[in-house]
């Protein structure tokens, strides 16, 4: 497949961000409840604030999450995932069962080329 190609690929995309360090953790969590931006930072462990807020405005911007403020002082946001946020978790949890059921296959494998 030519570079031009797999780099236009819808499928190469969703893969390029979901593959990223922090999307699908980010998925998973806001799939439990909406969140609060700083109990989304509390909840990863080494997730920089930089990082988290770029994340969920690339997550936003997919119409992924769906960001709400509230007209409190000072106002609070909310993230929560979307319909189409919410259609991406029964796929996520299928490749979640794959991993462990083929874990121990995986490490043999890795063991067996080191």
């Amino acid at each position: 497949m030519p570079l031009a190609e797999l780099a236009a690929c819808p499928v190469g995309d969703v893969f390029r961000r979901l593959g990223d360090k922090w999307s699908m953790l980010l998925v998973i969590l806001l799939g439990t409840r909406p969140h609060r931006y700083n109990d989304l930072h509390r909840s990863i462990e080494g997730i920089s604030q930089r990082m988290l807020t770029r994340t969920l405005r690339a997550l936003e911007a997919d119409g992924l999450v769906r960001r709400t403020v509230f007209p409190t002082v000072p106002p609070s946001v909310e993230y929560s995932l979307t319909p189409l946020g919410r259609s991406l978790l029964a796929p996520l949890s299928a490749l979640a069962d794959w991993a462990v059921e083929h874990e121990q296959d995986i490490a043999a494998a890795r063991t067996a080329t080191a």
